[in-house]
């Protein structure tokens, strides 16, 4: 039985993978990071619910709920690498996806950009956990939020993403 603390080693590996040491902390992605904020919309049209990773064990802040996302490739843009990501784990396809907008997070030697998206018209997605980063990846609704053990970047971030969504 494999250790859920420890990651298998046939995890999705690129040149980006690596550690960026940060002040007093370090971040994941040699060149940055990004991932997807997808929220779908109820008959009103406000934002109702949200794709959402419940986290490996061994990953960093293991246990927390996040938005699928990761580590940039080389001279990978971030609005790309969060849908590659969220593909990989999350198996939502690229074309299912809206973009409304961006937000970065900048550190001195980092940047995490959250790419905010829509479900695209005519798309349905119905996100699973499609790698072995994930305990559980599903739709959230925002009234479920509070019940959750957010990953503490993410529910700072939280407010602001959700404005940009109107």
């Amino acid at each position: 039985m494999p250790n859920p603390t420890v990651p298998p080693a046939d995890l999705h590996r690129h040149d980006g993978d690596g550690w960026v040491t940060c002040g007093d902390h370090r971040h994941w992605g040699l060149f940055g990071a990004a991932g997807l904020l997808l929220v779908r919309r109820d008959v009103a049209g406000a934002p109702s619910a949200m794709v959402l990773q419940h986290r490996a064990l061994w990953s960093h802040m293991g246990g927390t709920w996040g938005i699928p996302g990761g580590a940039l490739a080389p001279d990978e843009k971030p609005e790309d690498g969060a849908l590659r990501e969220a593909a990989e784990e999350a198996a939502i396809e690229p074309a299912a996806v809206h973009v409304v907008g961006t937000h970065v997070l900048e550190h001195p030697a980092w940047t995490y950009t959250t790419v905010v998206a829509d479900v695209a018209p005519g798309h349905t997605v119905e996100p699973r956990a499609a790698d072995p980063e994930s305990l559980e990846v599903r739709w959230v609704g925002l009234d479920e939020l509070d019940g959750l053990n957010l990953l503490p970047a993410f529910a700072h971030a939280l407010p602001r993403l959700l404005a940009m969504l109107g």
